[in-house]
């Protein structure tokens, strides 16, 4: 705008000058080619009405050649002055007064609210996870058109440097419960400075991407410090290592001797083709099928005549003897494994700890990357068919994709699919917004980085979120019962209204997991929920 200004001012001092210029000339004209002399403002008239249009021909016709050229130019100077500089100049004036533009202040009086230093996917999960307790945020976003397209779309954002004392200022960091910073590891660490030069008790968390740079955040003052990409990478290992054996892995436990856990069917699994109703699940294992994922799309409870297949993941609860019988009807009835039967496409942070966890398993591997590097067997390009074939794509039982890039990830799983249809594909993703495509690209699990990370965020900030799981595809979190004392679950309807199973309630220290419709939720009991994160939120909107 101060451009704008400065570019406005300088154009109508010139057109003032041409102006008053041709002005004097016309009248000059007038009396000594014309012999017509007159008074100067008549001759600033003509001019005026020459350059505007508005008045052609009130002392015409001209009778000299030097008067008729001189007419042509001052019209050609004219309409250039005028109509040409009006999308230059007015346009944007125009523009930028029909645009939405962000506060640079926070404009109410907000408190106990979280400062959230610059805008990501992992900060859309945190904003959804803060809108579910009731907690108020305010974006801190320095890019002005980022900041605009936030609060456009409904966000509470301001445009200001959160790297400056001023910009934290303007967010009211004093009176806020907590800061995260989410930029590149250098800016965080700036953050975290200027934060702690506003506020030394304010609590600050910063996201690094790379780990051992984690000490820097420390030393710059953050009172926790979040490696999201490092448990993105264990929990898609943990879908080849435990699909080994029938270990169980990565369950989550709830009480002494009850557990959830995802498990994905494995191709070449006999429950594949098989229902659930005929795939004897509960009657084998006694385990309780809370949902399941078909093709991303979680269904909770599933239809009995859903059809298992190996993209399908299971979410189930019981004993840990029962799931783990239950992943053994997971796994598929041939498990030799062979050398290069796992391959690992990307060796950035999440695929150097994948192959980290393959290794100490004892899975053998090949890693294909771009890039040369220590852990990469093969140099070459995920999204070329030749060169995955190069590296045993065809043959292989599972791939991990570990791509940074959603697009890339996408491609790939098109081509892997094409060269053997009977492979297992594991992917990263980095939205949320691409888990879908990834699913009808053909992959069978699919974990999001921006999901992790924001349960990350939001359950280290938030005291009252219990989040039991924060690397599974669905959410487990324990929450007070609220709304629901003094209610049974029937009464309640929890699954139908929200898309959540009560899968346990915790009463005087102990778990009660045998839970029916004539179950009795007492004021001061936690309930265990799970859930996609759109059902926990519909969960604190109906409940809370």
């Amino acid at each position: 705008m101060d451009t704008w200004l400065r570019r406005t001012l300088l154009y109508i001092v010139a057109l003032g000058g041409i102006i008053l210029g041709y002005a004097f000339a016309y009248d000059y004209g007038m009396a000594t080619f014309e012999n017509d002399p007159q008074p100067f403002l008549r001759s600033l008239r003509v001019v005026v009405e020459t350059f505007t249009t508005t008045g052609y021909g009130s002392d015409a016709p001209w009778s000299t050649t030097e008067m008729r050229l001189f007419i042509i130019v001052m019209d050609i100077t004219g309409v250039v002055l005028i109509f040409l500089a009006l999308p230059v100049l007015l346009f944007p004036l125009f523009e930028e007064a029909m645009e939405t533009t962000a506060p640079s202040t926070v404009e109410n009086g907000l408190n106990d609210h979280v400062v959230i230093c610059q805008f990501s996917p992992r900060g859309e999960t945190l904003v959804t996870e803060l809108d579910t307790w009731g907690v108020d945020y305010v974006i801190v976003e320095p890019d002005r058109n980022r900041a605009n397209d936030l609060y456009e779309d409904g966000y509470y954002v301001i445009h200001a440097d959160p790297q400056s004392v001023d910009g934290l200022e303007r967010a009211h960091l004093s009176s806020a419960r907590a800061l995260v910073a989410d930029a590149s590891d250098q800016v965080n660490t700036s953050i975290i400075l200027t934060a702690r030069e506003v506020d030394e008790s304010v609590q600050t968390v910063s996201v690094v991407k790379e780990p051992d740079r984690a000490k820097y955040h420390d030393l710059a003052g953050a009172d926790a410090v979040l490696s999201p990409r490092g448990l993105l990478g264990e929990s898609l290992a943990s879908k080849v290592t435990t699909g080994i054996s029938t270990t169980l892995g990565d369950s989550i436990e709830i009480g002494e001797d009850f557990d959830i856990a995802e498990l994905p069917i494995h191709r070449g699994s006999d429950l594949v083709g098989t229902t659930l109703a005929d795939s004897g699940i509960r009657e084998e294992t006694g385990v309780n099928v809370i949902g399941a994922w078909f093709r991303g799309q979680f269904v909770s409870p599933p239809d009995p005549d859903a059809e298992l297949d190996g993209s399908t993941v299971l979410l189930v609860s019981g004993t840990e003897s029962q799931l783990e019988q239950l992943k053994e009807m997971t796994l598929s009835s041939v498990r030799g494994f062979r050398r290069g039967e796992t391959v690992v496409i990307g060796a950035g942070e999440v695929g150097q700890t994948i192959t980290s966890a393959l290794t100490n398993a004892g899975v053998p591997h090949t890693v294909l990357d771009q890039a040369d590097g220590p852990d990469v067997d093969v140099v070459g390009d995920a999204t070329e068919p030749e060169e995955l074939r190069h590296v045993g794509v065809g043959t292989a039982r599972t791939v991990i994709l570990a791509l940074s890039a959603d697009t890339d990830t996408e491609f790939a799983t098109l081509v892997i699919r094409d060269l053997n249809p009977d492979v297992e594909i594991i992917a990263r993703a980095e939205e949320s917004e691409n888990v879908q495509k990834m699913y009808r690209a053909g992959a069978d699990y699919v974990l999001a980085l921006s999901t992790v990370s924001g349960r990350m965020l939001a359950s280290t900030i938030l005291e009252d979120e219990d989040v039991i799981s924060m690397d599974q595809q669905v959410e487990v979190i324990r929450v007070t019962a609220n709304g629901l004392g003094n209610t049974t679950l029937g009464e309640a309807d929890v699954r139908s209204r929200t898309g959540c199973t009560v899968v346990a309630v915790e009463r005087n220290g102990s778990v009660i997991t045998d839970l029916g419709p004539d179950v009795t939720i007492e004021p001061n009991d936690k309930l265990v929920i799970a859930g996609t994160d759109d059902g926990v939120t519909r969960f604190q909107s109906v409940f809370g």
